[in-house]
């Protein structure tokens, strides 16, 4: 078996400090200097033990200020259930009304772009036929809890009032909605969450540290006929928001 980096071992030594309550949430810690002297170890052991504490939620930093301890934060539930796929708005809205928490997006579309080889397979369409892609960042009470990398075919809705999905009379209406506009009965949604970590860009947008633990799930609807009609690729903060799943059980 692999030693431990020193940086984790020393990260385990903080994490049990913080356990037995030697600092408090919100307490600042010591500098880094301090840490490393009082322990033996280098500078560049304690920030790569604090940056790994901090991608993981124990301590959060402070530009300018220093270190502390995190603060318990109240996640945002989402659930995954049949029911919230049924209902007249996006399910990200009916999730948020569910907890009390007032849920917006900012989106941005961008129509007629060439599917990838993964996305093309996922749609069950040619890599390079075009779709509709639509990029969104969901907030609950205007605090950034969720990405959203959305693809249609658009040989699917060219020409209807539904082929931009954050405009015209069903904008935000989501995409079992806005099918049922123009005919397709949208029947199934498959979903793939595996963990992960955040990157550059996800960090940045989610206001989180890049490497921070994320759960990725890649959601892909279908009509009755079988067909898929749309696919997304969905990021959340594990530290912010936790998933869900409504199983109804029928005897």
């Amino acid at each position: 078996m692999r030693e431990q980096p020193p940086y984790l071992r020393f990260a385990e030594s903080l994490q049990k400090r913080i356990a037995s309550q030697e600092w408090m949430p919100g307490e600042r810690l010591p500098s880094r200097a301090q840490l490393a002297q009082e322990s033996g170890v280098t500078d560049n052991v304690v920030r790569r033990a604090q940056e790994w504490l901090i991608s993981e939620g124990v301590l959060t930093g402070r530009a300018g200020s220093g270190t502390y301890v995190a603060e318990q934060q109240q996640r945002v539930r989402m659930v995954r259930s049949p029911e919230r796929e049924q209902a007249e708005q996006a399910p990200f809205y009916v999730d948020m009304a569910a907890i009390g928490k007032r849920g917006t997006c900012e989106s941005r579309t961008d129509g007629m772009v060439p599917a990838t080889s993964d996305i093309a397979v996922r749609l069950g369409i040619a890599e390079g036929d075009y779709c509709v892609r639509t990029s969104y960042e969901y907030l609950a009470d205007g605090k950034p809890v969720q990405l959203v990398t959305s693809w249609e075919p658009y040989s699917i809705t060219s020409g209807s009032l539904v082929v931009l999905p954050e405009t015209g009379p069903l904008a935000g209406k989501g995409v079992v909605r806005r099918m049922a506009e123009i005919g397709i009965a949208v029947t199934e949604a498959q979903e793939r969450p595996e963990p992960g970590r955040a990157n550059t860009e996800e960090a940045h947008l989610l206001g989180i540290l890049k490497g921070a633990m994320v759960t990725r799930i890649q959601r892909t609807y279908y009509s009755d006929d079988g067909r898929a009609v749309e696919t997304a690729d969905i990021v959340v903060p594990a530290a912010l928001c936790e998933i869900v799943y409504r199983i109804p059980v029928t005897r």
